[in-house]
């Protein structure tokens, strides 16, 4: 049996995913939209983001509509490329804490980003699911949101979910 062959006969330790999506913006300008807490709050927190994506840094997460002030842990930031954020995990996670990682990638000589979203550490338990793909779809979300909002300044998560 081949490496490849083993990999994908072992058995799944852990639930994650990975989004991606196109930004017609330099990766700078990407970053910050994802970084920055006033930009953050125009299109994904409805309820406010306080504090900028930096390591070290006090962060909350506050959405209207799933009411709740969230903390958010930065773990890594480095500007222009990656942020690792971090949050209390539920009882379907594997670890502690949820990591999401943020990778912003140059296309096109810098005037177009590829954002990659991935997040782990879930069960692989009908409950792990659950959590799994209700925050993949709320990261896909998110990254259409950012799209509409970076390249047109349309917001539309606006009543999107209530």
């Amino acid at each position: 049996m081949s490496d490849e062959q083993s990999t994908k006969n072992a058995p799944l330790d852990e639930l994650s995913f990975t989004v991606m999506g196109y930004i017609s913006k330099s990766p700078h300008e990407t970053f910050e939209a994802v970084a920055e807490p006033k930009q953050l709050s125009k299109y994904f927190t409805t309820g406010g983001a306080h504090g900028r994506l930096a390591p070290g840094a006090e962060v909350t997460w506050d959405f209207a509509d799933f009411p709740g002030r969230f903390p958010v842990e930065v773990i890594d930031s480095v500007q222009d490329e990656k942020i690792v954020v971090a949050w209390a995990g539920t009882e379907h996670a594997t670890a502690e804490n949820t990591t999401t990682t943020f990778e912003f990638s140059p296309v096109d000589d810098g005037t177009r980003t590829l954002v990659t979203v991935t997040e782990q550490s879930w069960k692989t338990t009908v409950g792990g699911a659950e959590g799994a793909f209700g925050n993949c779809m709320g990261w896909t979300g998110m990254l259409a949101a950012l799209k509409a909002w970076i390249e047109y300044g349309i917001d539309l998560r606006e009543g999107f979910y209530k």
